[in-house]
């Protein structure tokens, strides 16, 4: 019973030290970050509820679960996740600290729109000013002149 608790503390002391060590290298574990990464998971547990329960996603020909759309997804994630860590040594570069929350806000917004398109094709009613904002967010998308 002992080893079992030495290799317990052992394997939480070493996930702790990692994930302490990726934190910082993202420019620390605050509320910007802890909102991205939030985001990101509901996001991905969305999709896979609209996949897997509804069978409405656009990321498969079937609209039902793929475990190839689910690894692009978090692919997709980790690349999020490195340009935050490149905006963060950027700023270290310049000594601000503006890129790297620009970043994150850009992407916080984004994964906010995709929970809100998970949440309408699981058939949320989506009050219409939302509705509104998310229609004018993907225009400006779309527009390649900004």
């Amino acid at each position: 019973m002992e080893n079992v608790t030495t290799v317990k503390v052992s394997i939480l002391g070493a996930v702790g030290v990692i994930g302490s060590i990726i934190a910082n290298a993202l420019g620390g574990w605050d509320m910007a970050l802890r909102v991205l990464v939030l985001f990101m998971a509901v996001d991905y547990i969305t999709g896979l509820i609209v996949a897997g329960v509804f069978k409405k996603s656009g990321k498969s020909e079937m609209g039902a679960l793929e475990s190839k759309a689910g690894f692009k997804g978090l692919c997709r994630k980790g690349m999020i996740l490195g340009i935050v860590f490149i905006a963060t040594q950027l700023d270290l570069l310049s000594g601000t600290e503006l890129i790297r929350d620009t970043v994150i806000i850009g992407y916080v917004v984004n994964e906010a729109v995709s929970i809100i398109e998970n949440a309408g094709l699981m058939g949320v009613p989506i009050p219409d000013i939302i509705k509104r904002a998310l229609e004018i967010l993907k225009s400006k998308k779309g527009d390649k002149n900004d």
